[in-house]
């Protein structure tokens, strides 16, 4: 039997992913045995402090690939809205699987819906890009961090720290936590982050076999979407620390002349100072879509705007980097 070793983090999400991908590669591939190798990233220990004040996203995976390049493991399964565009050298990400569902969703033991919540309600989301969105459309609410693993989270909403919070609703489908939150709305209006709903696959980028492996699990139109916002974000520069969302999708996918969307926005945190825009191209064209879409807008002020919402993102202390 041929023995392959995935890393993942060790909460309860990642956990699941990583069975999920394990289950998948066990019935395509009968002959190869599947075992974890569980890691408490950084990211999941420092829970006191906003993610972009101890380097961001990059938290999360760093660990993980470090288990790869120090041959501990031959692959690491990655929420994709995780993985920072750079990885690094002896390393590919090379296979995303089939996106599912991206919404974002509005919970809470009170209230039925956002429009329902009274003005100065607290609201909890560690997301810049949440806070971004959801100020714009409610200034009136007060944002409140938070922090610490799903259950964490819906445990604080409970206790009443917050009237409402707002997660991604995969997460908790994939947990099957939504029946115990009283109320639960689909924020339709949100855009997305850069690759939410899918998982990426990371491998050793020797490894050939790996690489037959992992490509057996890729979804072509995720791909092709997940790296369009991924290039948008290169391009653009746009870190943590800074409120940015990003979603590309494909139109008419059944006729002979599909095409790509991509919509983005960018903004301060407190919902002010918001550039939206979007592009389609045909599908043959998707390659340099992103880049298109970060190129126009930087020409609109994208890079000010940027460079001001980060500095008014954390006023009182400046962010840790990897």
């Amino acid at each position: 039997m041929e023995k392959l070793i995935i890393a993942t983090r060790a909460s309860n999400l990642a956990l699941w992913q990583a069975y999920h991908i394990k289950e998948k590669i066990e019935t395509l591939f009968p002959e190869v045995t599947v075992e974890l190798n569980e890691i408490t990233s950084k990211g999941d220990k420092i829970l006191d402090k906003p993610l972009a004040l101890v380097g961001g996203k990059g938290h999360f995976t760093k660990e993980l690939e470090d288990e790869m390049l120090e041959g501990n493991a031959d692959l690491a399964v990655h929420s994709l809205k995780d993985v920072p565009t750079y990885i690094p050298e002896g390393l590919e990400l090379c296979a995303i699987t089939e996106r599912q569902d991206q919404s974002d969703v509005f919970l809470s033991h009170t209230y039925k819906s956002l429009d329902e919540l009274p003005e100065g309600a607290v609201v909890g989301t560690t997301s810049l890009r949440r806070r971004m969105q959801l100020l714009e459309k409610r200034p009136d609410l007060k944002v409140k961090d938070l922090r610490g693993n799903v259950n964490t989270r819906l445990r604080k909403l409970k206790e009443g720290q917050y009237d409402a919070i707002i997660l991604a609703y995969i997460g908790l489908y994939r947990l099957d936590l939504l029946k115990d939150i009283p109320f639960a709305e689909k924020l339709d209006f949100f855009i997305p982050p850069m690759g939410q709903a899918a998982l990426g696959i990371e491998i050793v980028a020797s490894n050939d076999r790996i690489r037959e492996i992992a490509m057996s699990l890729n979804d072509e139109p995720t791909f092709i979407c997940t790296k369009v916002e991924r290039d948008f974000i290169s391009v653009i520069g746009a870190g943590c620390s800074a409120p940015v969302a990003v979603n590309a999708t494909i139109d008419n996918s059944d006729s002979e002349d599909p095409t790509v969307t991509v919509r983005a926005m960018i903004g301060y945190p407190d919902g002010t100072h918001i550039l939206h825009k979007s592009l389609t191209a045909p599908l043959d064209e998707a390659d340099i879509l992103g880049d298109q879409l970060a190129e126009a807008m930087i020409e609109e002020g994208a890079l000010d705007i940027l460079e001001q919402a980060e500095k008014i993102a954390f006023k009182d202390e400046m962010p840790e980097r990897l």
